[in-house]
């Protein structure tokens, strides 16, 4: 059985209105051991009958059998699986993959070799076997013909096919290295089906076993010049590989290769893919916000272990049972007052005067930084500068980046921060890069329960002093305002008027005083009462003369209205009108764990037992309204995020495809190999997607910079693990779209069409 046959093949090339026949009628037969030398003039289709029998171009008439199986019904996936198994082919023009080392093209054909040692040491073995192993590490654009004409006999060696077709082999070598490649052929061609195309038949005619002449497109002779002994060239006649080749692991390598190969426009990809990615971050900062609407909406701000509580029955939760609800779950702390929890307080710094009386000082006006939350016993690692809080009249703050530049170690220095009517001395300062996350104010336990006080105080703006109580000389006291302020280092229940007459009358034995002080806090929290109405109370509060003090050194607010009259008072005091009021206003607590699963379980059994209960991970749903109006938001921004993708996709797929073009050839030549498609398509993904690595990096390390500046980080909408989870998964998309494309293109061709060597002749 004849290994190729052919039966009336006909070639017929259709191009702009003309017809042209490139073969016609061709009937032959190949086998195993022959040496067939084909000649004819330039034009005659001995090129085009080659490309035929390789499958590299179809044949429009009769039929080509394959050890007797026909072909005619063959698809592309059919004929590269005909490449890959039977045919090897070596070019007049070389098509050697130039950026490759002479090692990988001959590598490139040893892909049924799984193990790459066994890989590397087939290849050397065969580049020993053509005489280049000097130039192994060479790469193809720098051997000369000969030596690129024995890289790719070595390349064909390396597939061990049952057929080499040869066009033209020797057409671009000097008669000394045309003689040296022929010889060349003739040995390593003894157990196989040697075709070759060549122009000048005396170049071959002391080796060649057979001779066809073609001349305009049909065969004009046939001769056979030595009988081929089928039978012993059948002894040892290779058997076409059978094995699979791995896809996957074959297509990664070839993409490294050719990302390696080329690193100038590698390096040009690179630096595309860098574009792209900070172009796709800085719009995301800008159109990032769609995924907020997909976040989870707590109830409370996150506190790590925290249970919020009220009764069910809507009474305040006593001092005495929340001590008792302490040591019944172990929570290893409990917050009587925990607004300053949840609420965002506008916080003002002042310099800190001391002073020995108010009017000897000056007035300074506070420096408001925005919002911020209390918290108490946090540690957010080593501070920027400072310390953290020791006593209950220190604050270390924890703020955005963006006000860095706003408080350095000698602008914080002597300053304090107002919460409310209580004062803190600033000891340390941290800055921190998320500028969507709100600033916070970490204090003392002592401390935390002070601010609540002044907060509380704060929000009442006022007290009034009876007039059957105190008594100017002139007038009356009520005609005039007193505002509190929680003073720190003062002895217990103490109180300090700024009005040194106020003081003088005060200390008259004949009068006495009582302090009517009006507190405000909120009902409840999120738990029973949506409503967001501070219900007042007052609170009377007699003071021992003794105990008025006549010199406070910590006077921190100077005021130069006549009618106002700021009060001191000791933070025991403060916290004991606050027991008052909030024991009958204030209906919330809350219990604090070292851990969120002992929070659970606590907020579990609460539940279960008279009380209304939640940790920081519980969430609540949005009204339908909100719902809708954030999906519009959402929906519009991530359509406008798409949008810009799009047009980047555009750009880099405009730019790129002179670096991909670049691969058309060298693409051609492995599909001339019989290289699968599936592997080259692998290949260009891998070699696309490598460049994308730089780009990965690129985004963190931008990210890193742009949210360690201040002011960048003040303007710049701060990026998530989801925003860079989008950001990437851009990336990935656009690489997609722009190689799917740049692919459909280099696949559109025949591979003979593809080659520099696909001229007729």
């Amino acid at each position: 059985m004849s290994l190729l046959k052919l039966e009336n093949i006909g070639k017929i090339y259709v191009s702009e209105n003309n017809v042209a026949v490139g073969i016609r009628g061709v009937n032959l037969s190949f086998e195993q051991g022959e040496f067939v030398a084909i000649t004819g003039a330039s034009g005659s289709g001995k090129s085009t009958l080659l490309n035929v029998l390789s499958g590299m171009d179809t044949y429009e008439e009769g039929e080509l059998y394959v050890e007797g199986q026909p072909t005619s019904h063959y698809l592309q996936t059919d004929w590269e699986e005909y490449r890959q198994k039977y045919i090897s082919f070596i070019f007049q023009d070389y098509n050697i993959i130039d950026s490759f080392t002479v090692l990988q093209n001959v590598e490139l054909a040893l892909m049924t070799i799984t193990d790459p040692i066994e890989r590397r040491r087939r290849a050397i073995e065969l580049i020993d076997r053509v005489g280049l192993r000097s130039h192994m590490r060479h790469k193809g654009s720098h051997l000369s013909g000969g030596q690129k004409q024995r890289t790719v006999i070595a390349r064909a060696l390396a597939k061990d096919s049952p057929i080499i077709l040869a066009d033209e082999p020797t057409g671009n070598l000097d008669s000394e290295t045309s003689k040296e490649i022929i010889k060349l052929l003739r040995e390593v061609s003894k157990d196989k089906l040697l075709i070759i195309v060549t122009h000048n038949f005396d170049q071959v005619e002391d080796v060649a076993t057979r001779h066809i002449r073609v001349y305009d497109g049909s065969i004009e002779s046939d001769h056979t010049l030595v009988e081929t002994k089928l039978e012993e060239a059948s002894e040892n006649e290779p058997v076409p590989s059978t094995k699979r080749i791995n896809s996957v692991t074959n297509g990664f390598l070839l993409g490294r290769s050719v990302f390696f190969a080329k690193p100038h426009l590698s390096i040009y990809l690179c630096l595309l893919m860098m574009i792209g990615a900070v172009a796709i971050f800085f719009v995301t900062t800008f159109l990032g916000d769609f995924v907020n609407a997909f976040k989870s909406n707590r109830f409370f701000r996150y506190e790590d272990g925290r249970v919020a509580f009220v009764h069910y029955s809507e009474t305040p939760v006593t001092l005495e049972e929340l001590e008792a609800l302490k040591k019944k779950y172990g929570a290893k702390d409990s917050v009587k007052f925990d607004y300053l929890y949840d609420c965002r307080i506008e916080g003002l710094m002042n310099d800190w005067e001391y002073t020995e009386d108010a009017a000897e000082g000056k007035t300074i006006d506070g420096d408001s930084y925005g919002t911020f939350t209390c918290t108490f016993g946090r540690d957010y690692g080593t501070p920027d500068y400072g310390r953290y809080p020791e006593n209950d009249a220190e604050a270390f703050l924890y703020l955005p980046l963006y006000l860095k530049e706003n408080y350095t170690p000698r602008y914080a220095a002597g300053k304090v921060l107002e919460i409310g009517a209580a004062n803190f001395r600033i000891v340390g300062v941290k800055f921190f890069l998320d500028s969507s996350e709100t600033a916070q104010a970490v204090l003392t336990r002592e401390g935390f329960d002070r601010a609540s006080a002044g907060y509380a105080l704060d929000l009442g703006a006022f007290a009034n002093m009876q007039e059957d109580t105190i008594r100017y000389e002139y007038e009356l006291f009520e005609t005039r305002f007193a505002l509190f302020h929680v003073g720190d280092h003062m002895p217990e229940r103490s109180i300090y008027f700024s009005d040194a007459g106020v003081r003088n009358n005060a200390l008259n034995p004949e009068i006495t005083v009582t302090l009517r002080a009006f507190m405000a806090l909120k009902r409840a929290n999120s738990l029973v009462n949506q409503g967001h109405d501070h219900i007042g109370n007052a609170c009377y509060i007699d003071i021992a003369k003794e105990n008025i003090l006549n010199k406070y050194d910590g006077v921190q607010v100077v005021d130069n209205n006549p009618t106002n009259v700021h009060v001191y008072i000791s933070p025991d005091l403060a916290r004991e009108m606050l027991d008052t009021v909030g024991a009958v206003n204030y209906f919330q607590a809350t219990l604090l764990f070292d851990t969120e699963k002992q929070a659970v379980n606590a907020a579990k059994d609460l539940n279960e037992n008279s009380f209304v209960a939640l940790t920081s991970e519980d969430t609540y749903k949005q009204s339908v309204g909100t719902l809708i109006d954030s999906l519009i938001t959402a929906g519009v921004q991530g359509l406008l995020w798409l949008v810009a993708i799009a047009f980047l996709a555009f750009f880099i797929n405009l730019c790129s495809g002179r670096a991909v073009s670049t691969f058309r050839d060298d693409m051609a030549i492995m599909r001339s190999m019989g290289i699968p498609t599936k592997i080259i398509r692998i290949g260009i993904y891998v070699r696309m997607y490598l460049a994308l690595i730089p780009a990965f990096i690129t985004v963190p390390v931008l990210a890193y910079y742009v949210y360690r500046s201040p002011k960048l980080n003040r303007q710049l909408m701060y990026l998530h693990t989801w925003h860079y989870v989008i950001i990437f998964a851009g990336l990935i998309l656009l690489t997609l779209f722009v190689t799917r494309r740049q692919c459909r293109k280099l696949f559109s061709q025949s591979v003979k069409k593809s080659l520099r060597g696909g001229a007729e002749n």
